[in-house]
């Protein structure tokens, strides 16, 4: 009859225990990139900052940094947009500080480009002003030059925050 002894269990359970800790660790160790999207129902208003990758789907106002953004065909941005490598297929009004710019064939920006290259497809819109510029921002981006630092928030007597910091109280 053919099977494992008692020893032989304890032992083929060690080693595979091993085998599926080397594999969540090489997993671990191979992140896939950061990357976010703002969906077509979505608006928002104010400052986004991130690392990774961000496609725009929907409407942005405001700034933007992140590493490679890509603004898809029917999305909208309005504000300044800084970012290592810039794909536009919707609409952009605001100013441009990126390494790398791409107009698709479907894009239309209304403002001015910084860029060390810029590549505009055929039927794209362009009005404004193109200036080329070597490393326009740092690499790997600027973002992490202009991350908001965090402020001190007063806490009163019993240890807690009163919600507000002093910049907001006149």
């Amino acid at each position: 009859m053919l099977g494992r002894s008692k020893g032989n269990e304890a032992n083929y359970d060690r080693e595979s225990s091993s085998v599926q800790q080397m594999r969540r660790s090489a997993i671990a160790s191979s992140t896939p990139p950061e990357v976010s999207s703002i969906s077509s129902g979505l608006s928002i208003f104010g400052k986004i900052v991130g690392h990774g990758n961000l496609t725009i789907f929907g409407h942005v106002e405001g700034e933007l940094h992140a590493s490679t953004v890509v603004i898809a065909e029917g999305a909208q941005m309005e504000g300044d947009v800084v970012a290592e490598e810039l794909t536009i297929g919707g609409h952009v009004k605001g100013t441009i500080h990126a390494n790398r710019v791409k107009l698709n064939s479907t894009a239309v920006v209304e403002g001015d480009i910084f860029h060390r290259t810029l590549a505009i497809e055929e039927n794209a819109r362009f009005e404004g002003s193109s200036r080329r510029q070597e490393n326009v921002i740092d690499t790997p981006s600027r973002v992490q030059a202009n991350r908001p630092q965090p402020q001190d928030v007063p806490i009163d007597g019993n240890g807690k925050g009163n919600g507000a910091s002093d910049s907001l109280n006149p």
